[in-house]
């Protein structure tokens, strides 16, 4: 018999609640939105649900705006992979905002792949709404 294609399908996006690590529990969607204020401890992305993928090695990459590390120096992307452990999971990928915010501020891409295969993608412009800010003065486009 055939294996089933797995099916993939984006739960939420945007703000959600506080998301503990620890906990089984999914984060609760507070807004659908890709606009991010720059705002300390808010967390943002996503909710897919994958089915039929049990077993599989699912991929993720947080592509963020140029945070530096202790050293001034910009950080690589934040990537790592997860296992599907059943044929209905659903998972979240997200980030928060933490001081200093001016190096926050930008695109964030978040993707998932499955099998070389991009399932999920989705980028939240994270600003400031302070006009004469230095996040402004950096960030021209914003």
């Amino acid at each position: 018999m055939a294996k089933k294609k797995p099916e993939i399908k984006m739960q939420t996006y945007g703000i959600h609640s506080k998301w503990e690590a620890k906990s089984k529990a999914l984060p609760k969607v507070l807004e659908f939105t890709t606009n991010i204020p720059a705002e300390i401890d808010i967390e943002f992305g996503f909710i897919i649900n994958v089915k039929n993928a049990r077993g599989q090695i699912a991929h993720y990459c947080i592509e963020h705006p140029g945070i530096y590390d202790t050293d001034g120096s910009v950080r690589p992307a934040f990537t790592g992979e997860v296992h599907v452990t059943n044929n209905d999971w659903s998972f979240y990928l997200g980030d928060t905002v933490w001081a200093p915010i001016d190096d926050k501020c930008g695109p964030w891409r978040m993707t998932i792949t499955l099998n070389d295969q991009i399932i999920a993608d989705k980028t939240f412009n994270v600003s400031s709404d302070k006009l004469d800010s230095p996040i402004k003065q950096r960030f021209s486009y914003l």
